[in-house]
């Protein structure tokens, strides 16, 4: 439903999570409701708590919350009813059907719970069994673009260029720790990076430059999945851009992420820790149009829609580029690339929000033309 006349669209963000990405999720939903066009939407904040359980406030039609503790809606002590005492209704998080109601005051869904349980297929499963319109990926673009692993094996059968990698379970991990590193010598050597394969924003992710930083590595990863990637270290600048689209595809800006620590992690990305972004990124036109390329590609590899970040390595001594991952929920934090490299490209931020918007529309009607009925199968 696109805007009617004086009608304003109304807007659900969903947001928090149990992930250890709760905190991300917030600053992400409250620099979108800060940035949305007051006039076009009415804005209803859905908490997921840490907790599991979804509270839904009301919505928003005046003042925006300025700081992102307004935004830890309380649910109060349920009644009988499913409503707290607080007037907010409480929302099993177990149950898919609860999002039917919430379908029933909203027009489109912004989901912005990141990590797991969020932007992995979790959430955008929920929205399809609702039959919602939501902003992003679906359910399997979300699921492969969590998991590095299932990621790189879909990027080598595409043919994109990818550092050397190696996938393992946790369970290998704890059964064969000496077997296991002995591999991760033998293919990688050192320095390697070990990452837990379904986590974002840099969360348990380490570099091990010998055997002894190795175990520790891996052990940190394994405490948060049970799928462990470990990949070749290479010598390269960390470049990013920005897709933006469904079928037709337009790319933001190349950007640089210049790492005042060894690595761009966590801390870097959300609380600066001295972390410097050039957009645009200082390289030659030609590498610049080879990663709008190739971040198209991904994008389409993994069936993306709306919105994804795309992230690169550039070594630029042997003028070769690697694929790093496709982060198809990027955050909106003051701190976040993807609105800045879209700003650098001449799409202001309320703007980019309404054509998020407007693709979440564009793809659920679209996925309305499929053959649902047997009869017209006949």
């Amino acid at each position: 439903m696109a805007q009617v006349g004086n009608e304003k669209i109304r807007l659900g963000i969903i947001y928090g999570g149990k992930s250890s990405e709760h905190e991300v999720s917030l600053r992400t939903a409250l620099s979108i409701m800060k940035a949305v066009d007051a006039n076009r939407y009415e804005v209803t904040p859905i908490y997921v708590q840490l907790d599991g359980s979804w509270v839904k406030g009301e919505a928003i039609a005046g003042q925006l919350p300025e700081k992102i503790e307004a935004l830890r809606l309380s649910a109060g002590e349920p009644t009988a009813t499913g409503t707290a005492e607080s007037g907010q209704e409480v929302l099993a998080s177990s149950k898919p059907a609860s999002l039917f109601a919430i379908g029933q005051q909203v027009d489109v869904i912004f989901p912005v719970v990141h990590g797991p349980n969020g932007e992995d297929g979790t959430i955008q499963g929920m929205l399809e069994l609702a039959n919602l319109p939501y902003v992003g990926t679906g359910v399997m673009a979300s699921a492969v673009g969590m998991d590095k692993w299932m990621m790189k094996t879909v990027f080598a059968q595409t043919g994109l260029p990818q550092v050397k990698y190696v996938g393992l379970l946790r369970s290998q991990w704890e059964k064969n720790q000496d077997e296991v590193m002995d591999k991760i010598e033998r293919e990688l050597g050192y320095p390697c990076f070990v990452k837990p394969a379904n986590m974002g924003s840099s969360v348990g992710i380490s570099k091990a430059k010998n055997r002894s930083e190795l175990a520790h590595a891996l052990g940190v990863a394994a405490k948060f999945d049970r799928r462990l990637i470990v990949e070749e270290f290479v010598v390269a600048r960390e470049v990013e851009i920005g897709v933006l689209g469904n079928e037709e595809l337009v790319t933001s800006v190349v950007g640089e992420v210049i790492a005042a620590k060894e690595f761009y992690d966590y801390e870097a990305k959300y609380k600066g820790a001295g972390t410097e972004l050039s957009i645009p990124a200082i390289i030659p036109d030609r590498v610049a149009g080879e990663i709008a390329e190739l971040a198209k590609t991904a994008f389409q590899a993994l069936d993306g829609s709306g919105l994804s970040r795309v992230d690169f390595f550039w070594d630029e001594k042997n003028d070769q580029l690697y694929i790093n991952e496709v982060n198809t929920m990027p955050g909106f934090t003051p701190f976040s690339m993807y609105p800045m490299l879209f700003q650098a490209a001449g799409v202001g931020y309320s703007e980019l929000i309404d054509r998020l918007v407007q693709l979440a529309f564009e793809r659920h009607a679209d996925k309305q033309r499929n053959v649902v009925d047997a009869e017209e199968l006949e």
